[in-house]
């Protein structure tokens, strides 16, 4: 088991990371999540061009690179801690339930970042489903894909990813494997971790960073002794997690027995780690934290949204325990 990042991943990280920081600031992101698309269709764009993140872990022979699950879990954290607004997330489900289940067909178009594509996670609502030309579903072992219906964009908690109420109606199915699917399944759990972990990261150093800044009564805040227990708290809950989401990223890419329970220990930890690292964040910014203004309250929502995204935490942690037998 290798849980430190190689060379060649490291230097992955570094380029995912600058190319956010240049491309899609928190300004940015602010801007794209009150436009008409909700993303800047520009950065995207580049994010496939320039880097080709779409296609990273489509097979070689249909376009992508072929990378593992533990780069994508790199990538993928540092999206998250960026706040990248758009269908990335969205695609790069669509993109495992197409490999795991054999169905190879738009894995070029999603490779080239010419298809935009979705899963439904809950009932009939899709992330950026107003947006994808294919909107995959999950129905039992089959997986059904619909190009055209009527998509409602939804009023959502996070502003800086779109959701839409999807019309299934006439979706053909195009995969039967049920083996496939419930590999799928983990996979996103391990894919929405990674990206809980980033937001985690954020807030962190968000708040490290204030925390060194802030003067109260002729002092940091840094320097009182009950801050100083919360950021230690909050780094505790970054390690662990790091862990978590580095174990189940390994298990997808070399145990795959070990896949399900690492999965539900993905979901089951990180996602409860990052709401409450992103809640203290915006609560020990005090008062300005509460404004809007302030980005702090975007963390938040992610977090909250991602928490509940592959459903509520304790429904990760009772198949966790179901499946070491507890």
């Amino acid at each position: 088991m290798r849980l430190v990042l190689t060379e060649e991943q490291r230097e992955l990280r570094d380029a995912v990371r600058s190319f956010l920081a240049s491309a899609s600031p928190l300004p940015a992101v602010r801007r794209a999540a009150e436009s008409g698309t909700g993303h800047d269709p520009e950065v995207y764009r580049r994010l496939n061009g320039e880097l080709g993140l779409s296609g990273l872990v489509v097979p070689e022979e249909h376009g992508g690179a072929g990378a593992g699950y533990a780069e994508l879990a790199v990538v993928l954290t540092e999206t998250g801690a960026a706040l990248l607004p758009g269908p990335f997330l969205a695609g790069t489900l669509a993109t495992i339930l197409l490999t795991e289940t054999g169905e190879k067909e738009l894995l070029p178009g999603i490779a080239a970042g010419t298809t935009v594509a979705t899963v439904v996670l809950d009932g009939d609502r899709a992330l950026n489903g107003a947006e994808a030309d294919v909107v995959l579903a999950l129905d039992g072992p089959r997986v059904l894909a619909a190009r055209d219906g009527t998509r409602t964009p939804l009023t959502t908690l996070d502003i800086t990813r779109r959701q839409a109420r999807v019309d299934l109606t006439g979706a053909e199915e195009i995969a039967f494997s049920p083996q496939g699917v419930a590999r799928a399944r983990d996979l996103f759990a391990v894919a929405v971790a990674a990206e809980q972990l980033g937001v985690l990261r954020a807030c962190l150093d968000a708040i490290v960073g204030y925390a060194k800044l802030r003067v109260t009564f002729g002092r940091l805040i840094g320097s009182y002794q009950g801050v100083k227990h919360r950021l230690a708290d909050m780094h505790c809950k970054l390690e662990q997690a790091e862990s978590i989401v580095r174990y189940a990223a390994w298990a997808a890419d070399e145990a795959p027995g070990e896949l399900p329970s690492a999965a539900a220990l993905a979901q089951a930890y990180a996602g409860r780690a990052c709401f409450e690292v992103a809640r203290d964040n915006l609560l020990l910014h005090g008062g300005i934290g509460f404004t809007w203004e302030h980005d702090a309250h975007l963390y938040y929502k992610r977090a909250k949204a991602d928490e509940v995204l592959l459903g509520p935490p304790r429904a990760h942690r009772a198949r966790l325990a179901e499946l070491l037998e507890l």
